[in-house]
């Protein structure tokens, strides 16, 4: 298997795959050939399967190796492909990584530990079992909402020294503890490559030195976020500040569901939205996810309207 080596760059816009399902919650491998496609097509430089927007931790290991199967088969080599290899431990994530590997994918990323209640140096000997267990570049996944666990800045620029760690998915939502980040990262010679999460400030962001972004709501929209990034290369932050608020008006998407989950919600309205704009069959969610109700798809397609994003039709 030939991966890419570890100073391979992830940058740009590198969006996390959703997973399209039938309403039987069966993988809708069709639509997600053509998802994958249109990404790729609108000018992303990579992509993130099996993260939280792709609802990773509702599959089994079977269906997470068919998702990373049929993206792999898609993407046909036109960019790098980042897989999320989310475990309870250190071995679970190795086994599920190489499975991962083995279909294709170019590098890794995990969290902290889930469920058990570990020390900062346990976290570190975790990402060291991970990376000393598998044939692939890895990153940490910063994601406390969903782990508990925020990864300290010193924690990661050790392992980053070690060649343990060779990028950070930012998902904390803490911009000061990001900017920290990036500063130390680039007065230790930038071993680490830095993709944020938070995709309502990526201007913000890439002004202040990120790699990259993962954002969700390129599932819905990314042509928007290609250029976002292409201007914030060039140093027009005029046009880049003036395309994130344009993609900010359609975030509210996220706002328009009420009483559901945070999964239901945030998912649940980027997948109301792709159906919507024909870039998907179904937006059906993972078993137990309650879908969005007629009121709240009717409320996202009206933000839809009003941002110019419909109709429109994807081959």
């Amino acid at each position: 298997m030939n991966h890419l080596p570890s100073t391979a760059r992830f940058s740009g816009v590198v969006p996390p795959v959703a997973t399209p399902l039938r309403a039987d919650r069966s993988i809708d491998h069709a639509s997600l050939e053509r998802l994958v496609d249109h990404l790729i097509t609108s000018g992303v430089r990579g992509l993130f399967a099996l993260g939280s927007t792709g609802e990773t931790a509702y599959f089994t290991d079977a269906q997470r190796v068919e998702i990373v199967r049929t993206i792999v088969s898609a993407t046909g080599g036109r960019v790098p492909i980042i897989a999320g290899a989310i475990e309870l431990t250190a071995p679970r994530i190795a086994e599920t990584a190489r499975r991962l590997t083995a279909e294709g994918v170019d590098a890794i990323v995990t969290t902290a530990p889930l469920y058990t209640l570990n020390s900062p140096a346990e976290v570190a000997r975790h990402f060291r079992a991970v990376a000393g267990r598998i044939d692939a570049p890895l990153w940490a996944y910063d994601v406390p909402v969903r782990v508990h666990t925020k990864l300290p800045l010193a924690l990661l620029l050790e392992l980053a020294a070690d060649g343990v760690v060779h990028g950070v998915k930012d998902s904390s939502g803490d911009d000061v503890g990001f900017r920290r980040l990036v500063a130390a990262n680039a007065e230790a010679g930038r071993p680490l490559q830095l993709l944020t999460g938070h995709e309502v400030v990526v201007d913000a962001m890439a002004l202040a030195g990120a790699d990259g972004v993962v954002p969700g709501l390129a599932n819905v929209e990314a042509e928007g976020y290609v250029r976002l990034w292409d201007a914030a290369e060039r140093g027009d932050w005029e046009t880049a500040r003036a395309e994130q608020e344009r993609l900010n008006r359609i975030f509210d998407i996220v706002f328009q569901p009420r009483g559901l989950s945070g999964d239901a919600t945030g998912v649940g309205a980027f997948k109301a939205a792709m159906a919507a704009r024909g870039l998907i069959a179904e937006a059906a969610m993972a078993d137990t996810v309650e879908s969005l109700g007629a009121d709240d798809v009717a409320s996202v397609r009206d933000v839809l309207s009003r941002s110019g994003l419909l109709p429109v039709s994807v081959a």
